[in-house]
């Protein structure tokens, strides 16, 4: 880098752009390889920076993939929310179509987490590293990104199922959580899951992300709409 780079780079606008390259080299290398083993080094050796620079930017590596879940949370939450308005409300679990409209929703959100690799990577580091190497602002900076986008998935699971406020925020926070620990035990494109896929006698190990949390939420759908919403009955308001 040389000093006129390092000049420009301490504008708003520049650092916005170094930030925002960064971030992109960091994406990048989880999808091919996933978020424990991208360090660093391998970060900087993508933007072609020298680690000590990318210190000016990022505290550490958690500090990285902390920004990016909070950026997968938002893109996540609108992508779904959009999809799940494509589906008929179903007020009453008791109704013929009740089946039908909670697999659809079970579905819809299973399926959106899988089709986001990194999201749902990112989604089991996040408790166990990623909040533990970075500053409490940084953590509350994301946490309350995250929290905002957990009551927007809730508030529109609740204009299709008879679920409370806190029901609906237990779907959300049981899909996110569970697509992130799914989704490590899949080990899809590891040489574990290679492995698991060529030895019959641990085919049993294989898991498919999608049916598996589809059939979770189905289940926890139905059980939540025929249970009533607290002690003095359902309160969907």
């Amino acid at each position: 880098m040389t000093r006129a780079d390092f000049l420009r780079a301490r504008s708003p606008e520049a650092k916005a752009a170094r930030e925002t390259e960064i971030l992109a080299a960091a994406s990048r290398l989880a999808l091919l390889k996933g978020v424990r083993e991208v360090t660093m080094t391998a970060i900087a050796d993508e933007v072609g920076m020298h680690k000590s620079a990318m210190l000016r930017y990022f505290e550490t590596r958690e500090d990285i993939f902390l920004r990016l879940a909070g950026t997968a949370w938002r893109d996540w939450s609108a992508a779904v929310r959009d999809l799940l308005d494509a589906i008929a409300p179903c007020p009453d679990a008791g109704a013929p179509q009740w089946d039908e409209t909670a697999r659809s929703i079970a579905g819809t959100l299973a399926g959106s987490l899988v089709a986001r690799p990194l999201f749902c990577d990112l989604l089991a580091h996040t408790p166990l590293n990623l909040e533990r190497n970075v500053s409490t602002d940084t953590v509350r900076t994301f946490k309350t990104r995250a929290v905002a986008e957990v009551e927007n998935v809730g508030a529109a699971l609740r204009a299709l199922a008879p679920l409370d406020a806190d029901q609906a925020r237990g779907v959300v926070t049981t899909a996110t959580s569970m697509a992130g620990a799914l989704w490590q035990m899949a080990a899809p494109g590891t040489r574990l899951r290679a492995f698991y896929e060529t030895d019959p006698e641990l085919s049993h190990s294989i898991v498919d992300v999608e049916p598996r949390l589809t059939d979770i939420l189905t289940a926890l759908l139905t059980g939540y709409a025929l249970r009533p919403a607290g002690p003095g009955g359902p309160d969907r308001g």
